[in-house]
């Protein structure tokens, strides 16, 4: 693919952005790209296992989202496929050049369910691909996609040794999609697991050999079951599911701060009752808890389930905790950045490299690097300067398109040795 093409490609993806679970024409469109090259594509049951997914989009929501894509262009038959049968794709390319290194690269492919700007000054917009179905990639998941497309026609030629294998990872917002690819198995033979990120408050020209640290976390959801009744004709025979997930709000955000790590708690949402005089017999609540340290998170997590407990005892109700997703802190291998280091020094259009900077919140790739280097392998976090305008989730941020092939060059370097 030239540079008009990736370009093409990033912005047919910007068009058109979808949300976690949801990427069914975006995941469409990558199988699209890659048509003809000697791959092997994984979807479905062998790209990712989604039987322990916490709240997974019910049937309406995925019918519609298959419907936008069958009506921005998608083959209908794909859109059904991918609606029908999740939507993360693991791509193999076998080299020639003999065996050697088995690399793996995570490239998330949602998008956020926010608005994009409709400011004619918005470059999206001048340009017209800006998102107006409601979600937007504003945090550089089209970039990711098409650096994964790009890479893989780059190396199509086969002229490496070893083996590449591209994880397009959906729902990496809200840290739920990289959990249910390492469940189907993707990750386990992966000898050197690598992850690449626009950093849009970077300029163009700079890179990061790797992220470290970052926040661990748990998304978690409460559900509270109770008992209705009259609230005032009976309101001792009820069992009031919102006081018990009020009472559980208020002891989380008072759980207190770590003098070993840093850490971060929160009550996101808390959805309860019917009716201003039944008392509430149900109530939904999300919180979360990040760390920057893997076992304090855990910590913290046992810690809501025990206020969540009592809370419930005290109110006769019925909890229960679910984790929605998930995330590790990230510990890259010294040689890899490296490596890393190395191949952005030589690259004539990288004009500032930073061997490590700390990342700031929660990426799932974090789990995929963790899981290979349990197993004996090794791991890094590539972040390419993208020049944004304006922060990540933001409904102005925008990447700056030259910065595509430069993380494409990068990569290629690596893998071809």
């Amino acid at each position: 693919m030239d540079f008009e093409q990736l370009v093409a490609f990033r912005r047919a993806l910007h068009r058109n952005p979808e949300p976690a679970f949801l990427e069914i024409g975006t995941a469409a469109r990558i199988e699209q790209a890659l048509q003809g090259l000697p791959l092997r594509v994984l979807t479905g049951k062998a790209a990712q296992d989604l039987s322990a997914v916490v709240n997974f989009p019910p049937p309406e929501t995925l019918d519609t989202w298959a419907a936008r894509a069958a009506d921005s262009g998608v083959p209908a038959e794909r859109a059904r496929y991918f609606r029908e049968n999740g939507t993360a794709l693991v791509v193999d390319l076998v080299g020639v050049a003999g065996p050697g290194p088995r690399w793996g690269l995570r490239v998330d492919i949602d998008a956020l369910p926010m608005r994009e700007s409709a400011d004619a000054g918005h470059f999206p917009v001048a340009n017209g691909f800006a998102s107006t179905n409601g979600a937007m990639h504003a945090c550089g998941h089209d970039a990711h996609a098409t650096i994964g497309v790009g890479l893989l026609h780059r190396l199509s030629d086969r002229d490496f040794a070893g083996t590449l294998r591209v994880l397009f990872q959906p729902a990496e917002e809200g840290v739920r999609g990289a959990q249910t690819m390492i469940d189907a198995g993707v990750a386990d033979e992966i000898d050197t697991m690598l992850a690449v990120h626009m950093a849009g408050d970077m300029a163009v020209g700079g890179v990061v050999g790797s992220f470290t640290g970052g926040l661990a976390t748990r998304k978690l959801k409460v559900d509270f079951e109770g008992k209705a009744s009259h609230a005032a004709g009976a309101p001792e025979a009820g069992r009031n599911a919102l006081l018990a997930a009020a009472m559980s709000a208020l002891g989380i955000m008072g759980i207190p701060r770590f003098s070993s790590a840093d850490t971060r708690l929160n009550v996101g949402t808390l959805v309860a009752g019917d009716g201003v005089n039944i008392v509430p017999s149900s109530a939904v609540m999300t919180c979360e808890a990040r760390a920057t340290d893997d076992e304090v998170v855990d910590e913290l997590v046992d810690r809501v389930r025990s206020i969540v407990e009592g809370a419930s005892l005290a109110q006769g109700v019925r909890a229960n905790v679910a984790v929605m997703g998930q995330s590790a802190t990230v510990a890259p291998d010294e040689d890899m950045i490296d490596r890393i280091v190395e191949a952005a020094t030589a690259h004539n259009d990288v004009t500032e490299v930073i061997r490590t900077q700390a990342l700031a919140g929660s990426d799932d790739a974090n789990l995929l690097i963790r899981h290979v280097q349990q197993r004996g392998g090794k791991g890094a976090y590539l972040m390419v300067g993208a020049g944004s305008p304006t922060p990540h989730h933001s409904e102005t941020f925008d990447i700056a398109e030259q910065s595509i092939p430069t993380a494409i060059d990068i990569l290629e370097s690596l893998i071809r040795g």
